[in-house]
């Protein structure tokens, strides 16, 4: 069976790397063909265009920072939907707007397309080892076909339904990771300016009740100072409207969530878009005129045993 995949970004890169590393033959395309330079050597194919693309496949799969961006590339102008026959299959990765997800479906779905949502969870760090978690809403039948290529980039994969509720929860993942994240910067600070050693803080943390995946990956690139979660401020923003916007659709007062939306907006506009998530906390070390910085963290996302033996290493070198 031949895939194709739209969107070369970071997570798209190491979709892209595990299919070809399970054997499937893989089309790709983005709209900067710099972003093919990492996988070209791999023999991925590329196409100058998402219909070029759509028409030599049996599944398109698309990895996109937007629903905007999804919209244009599915059914906008030389979009891939217009090019793909009866009996393919759109499998959608990206954390994307509901019903604009179930339009493109329904759209699919007059032309003989079936859809699979499969928005992924857990980190770039899992990603590129191809452990990612997959959230999968679509038949199930549809699942079953494609497993083999989903279980070639990500592990373990839940089936939740139909076509929507993948995406959903994908939003409530993020956010709570979210909250997470500005716990860890609101209590490492508190640690700080009590006289806490970080990297003892750390390691009790993480074998406290108060830990957290969130916790255990993203404070050691905090406390390292290269904020590098591969993650931007501005798909936090994104994510963080479109669960706004599911409170509102199903009547849930998202009060912290309101708050937790004001501090990223406000970092973003502060730092920028394209910076990283844990910027937020930056902008909490800033008002109080604290770092939060400690020795021997890596300056990349790791498992937390990657990080215990991270940690280890740094000290038996000193």
């Amino acid at each position: 069976m031949k895939y194709g995949l739209i969107g070369l970004g970071n997570l798209g890169t190491n979709i892209a790397k595990n299919l070809i590393s399970s054997g499937f033959k893989l089309f790709v395309y983005d709209k900067n063909r710099n972003n093919f330079k990492s996988i070209e050597s791999l023999k991925a194919i590329w196409c100058n265009a998402p219909t070029e693309l759509a028409a030599q496949v049996d599944c398109v799969i698309t990895c996109l920072p937007s629903p905007k961006i999804s919209n244009e590339v599915m059914l906008g102008v030389n979009g891939a939907l217009a090019s793909m026959r009866p009996g393919t299959t759109w499998i959608e990765t990206s954390t994307t707007n509901v019903t604009e997800l179930k339009r493109i479906s329904d759209e699919a779905a007059k032309r003989g397309i079936s859809t699979l949502e499969a928005p992924v969870t857990g980190g770039i760090h899992r990603a590129a080892a191809g452990k990612i978690t997959i959230l999968v809403g679509g038949e199930k039948l549809v699942l079953e076909k494609h497993r083999a290529a989903l279980e070639s980039f990500g592990e373990p994969i839940f089936h939740l339904g139909d076509v929507g509720t993948a995406s959903i929860l994908k939003v409530i993942t993020n956010m709570l990771a979210f909250i997470n994240l500005i716990g860890a910067g609101e209590g490492l600070l508190l640690a700080k300016k009590a006289g806490i050693d970080l990297r003892e803080a750390y390691k009790a943390i993480q074998a406290s009740s108060g830990n957290s995946a969130e916790f255990e990956t993203v404070a050691p690139v905090i406390l390292n100072g290269s904020f590098n979660t591969a993650f931007t401020l501005g798909l936090a923003c994104k994510d963080l409207g479109l669960m706004m916007e599911l409170g509102k659709d199903y009547g849930v007062p998202l009060k912290f969530t309101g708050l937790m939306d004001q501090m990223f907006i406000e970092a973003k506009e502060k730092y920028g878009a394209s910076e990283w998530t844990p910027n937020v906390v930056k902008l909490m070390e800033e008002n109080i005129h604290t770092e939060l910085r400690a020795p021997g963290f890596p300056d990349r996302m790791m498992d937390a045993e990657s990080v215990k033996n991270h940690l280890s290493k740094t000290k038996s070198d000193n």
